[in-house]
């Protein structure tokens, strides 16, 4: 099981025959609906993901933007998806995995161990030479059985005590960690004590992962090497990108679902401003 698989290793194994299924998780803040994308070009029997109302459940903000979906709830769509016990799940989108990373989340915190990120996504797959179909796809329903509950999760108050324990890292892009610019949520700044290491910076400008000795360098620079991490984003989506880098790195983090979304909507916890670690993200990749 590779956390992410390269277009040239994904075809690989669907040429060998093997049973994958592919997944298309084509979603960005102010565009959330991927479906027509999807409809002018996909990956050969792929499925399109519905991040808003298949990925997470209906938003208040009392729990943040994208909450958790419910677990009868992820599992009847993992089955519509066509997903059998036994399969393995690659999930791709167009901006680097930054929103694939989410479906990649849940599919492990739901038991199952075959999950792949594709690296690069659908721009790594056609700059590789490889067909795109178009049109609707629907899949015969599946017989999956997932579970629950495999992925560390935190919640508010374990997000805000989690610095006096461990590394708390906000996935956002550096000015709205630093509280110069909030386009979506009600206040500006960030979780005290967080660090930040923008999601984005971990691609390069083909939107395929840094080299691993970058991102280690990275993620060792902040202290998130051998104790307890965690990671939040705007709404709980690109801070799983964040996991999974970090999985990719032999290192594991808990999730805070909630997100910034969840804590500025809160007026009795603190907001800081400015730089406590990390660095600005200077690319206009989209995070939630």
């Amino acid at each position: 099981m590779e956390t992410f698989i390269s277009a040239a290793g994904l075809a690989e194994r669907l040429e060998s025959g093997e049973r994958i299924v592919l997944l298309d998780v084509r979603w960005a803040l102010g565009a959330p609906d991927g479906r027509a994308a999807f409809a002018q070009g996909h990956l050969p029997g792929a499925v399109y993901v519905d991040l808003e109302s298949e990925l997470a459940s209906h938003g208040t903000p009392g729990a943040g933007r994208h909450p958790l979906p419910d677990p009868a709830e992820f599992a009847r769509a993992v089955r519509r998806w066509g997903v059998h016990d036994g399969d393995a799940l690659v999930a791709y989108d167009a901006v680097g995995g930054l929103s694939a990373a989410r479906a990649w989340w849940l599919l492990r915190h739901a038991g199952f161990t075959d999950v792949s990120v594709l690296d690069g996504g659908l721009r790594a797959w056609t700059e590789a030479g490889r067909p795109l179909e178009a049109g609707a796809v629907r899949p015969e329903a599946g017989n999956a059985a997932p579970g629950w509950g495999v992925m560390p999760v935190i919640d508010i108050d374990e997000a805000a005590a989690w610095p006096g324990r461990g590394v708390l890292l906000d996935a956002r892009a550096g000015g709205r960690y630093r509280g110069e610019a909030e386009p979506v949520d009600p206040r500006r700044g960030h979780i005290p004590g967080a660090l930040n290491l923008p999601a984005a910076e971990c691609l390069d400008d083909a939107g395929r992962l840094l080299p691993r000795d970058v991102l280690c360098g990275r993620v060792a620079g902040l202290g998130a090497v051998g104790g307890p991490t965690a990671a939040y984003c705007g709404s709980g989506v690109t801070a799983a990108f964040l996991v999974a880098v970090l999985d990719h790195l032999g290192e594991e983090a808990s999730l805070f679902p909630g997100s910034w979304s969840q804590w500025s909507a809160d007026a009795r916890r603190e907001a800081a401003t400015g730089t406590e670690g990390g660095a600005p993200d200077p690319r206009a990749h989209t995070t939630d």
